[in-house]
């Protein structure tokens, strides 16, 4: 147990340097959620449940477009597919405990979460250490993103409402854009998904976005191929 809480709060501190990105984002949600006519508390639920920021600002942006729900749902499903895939990396520690610790903690599962807890270092730590480390992380982050959107709602509820908040959805989304390309792979897939967003922005409902989405996706997974084949020696 001593060795538990040490691990939770070694990740509670390791969480906080990570703080500086998460409190911004979480302040744009909860701004841009009152100036769309959301209550204080639809806001706080919302983000409570999502425990996604990219996805509740795709949803912002849908709601603001009158979209149906199952256009909303399945954005929300495509933008937080990759979660599927961090799962797949802590399914064999967290299988074994029982459901409401397992549930709970997978529920909380991010790319903060990800990046820290999926480090070698930690990846070779005993079980219980592991547990404990992805805990603190998890619950540190969690409390930080809704105490930024609340500061967020405070925000949103003083500010006009013809000052519109709109235009710091895209610019959030540009802001992790610029951050996570970092080869010239994951730039030629910014380009094409990019490039279908434009194209395709005048489909009803944001579907465009979906379309992006899928063609972001398809030139992830061919263009390693083709940037192999173009590179191998020819006879």
């Amino acid at each position: 147990m001593k060795c538990y809480s040490k691990q939770f709060w070694l990740g509670v501190r390791d969480l906080m340097p990570l703080v500086s990105g998460v409190l911004p984002f979480g302040l744009i949600a909860g701004a841009t959620g009152i100036s769309l006519g959301m209550s204080p508390e639809m806001v706080m639920g919302m983000s409570a449940l999502f425990f996604a920021g990219s996805a509740q600002l795709a949803a912002y942006s849908l709601i603001q477009d009158n979209a149906p729900f199952l256009i909303i749902l399945a954005t929300a499903v495509v933008i937080n597919l990759r979660f599927a895939i961090y799962s797949a990396t802590f399914a064999p520690l967290l299988g074994p405990l029982p459901k409401h610790y397992r549930f709970t903690l997978a529920y909380m599962l991010s790319d903060q979460v990800y990046g820290l807890c999926s480090m070698p270092a930690q990846m070779e730590k005993p079980i219980s250490e592991r547990i404990g480390y992805l805990a603190g992380v998890a619950l540190a982050l969690y409390v930080v993103w809704m105490i930024s959107v609340g500061l967020g709602v405070a925000l949103g509820a003083g500010i006009p409402p013809h000052w519109s908040l709109e235009f710091t959805i895209p610019l959030a989304f540009l802001a992790m854009l610029v951050t996570t390309i970092t080869s010239r792979l994951l730039f030629m897939v910014a380009v094409i998904s990019g490039s279908c967003a434009v194209l395709f922005q005048l489909l009803p409902f944001n579907t465009g976005f979906l379309v992006a989405v899928v063609a972001g996706v398809c030139g992830g997974l061919w263009l390693p191929g083709l940037i192999k084949m173009r590179g191998a020696p020819r006879d």
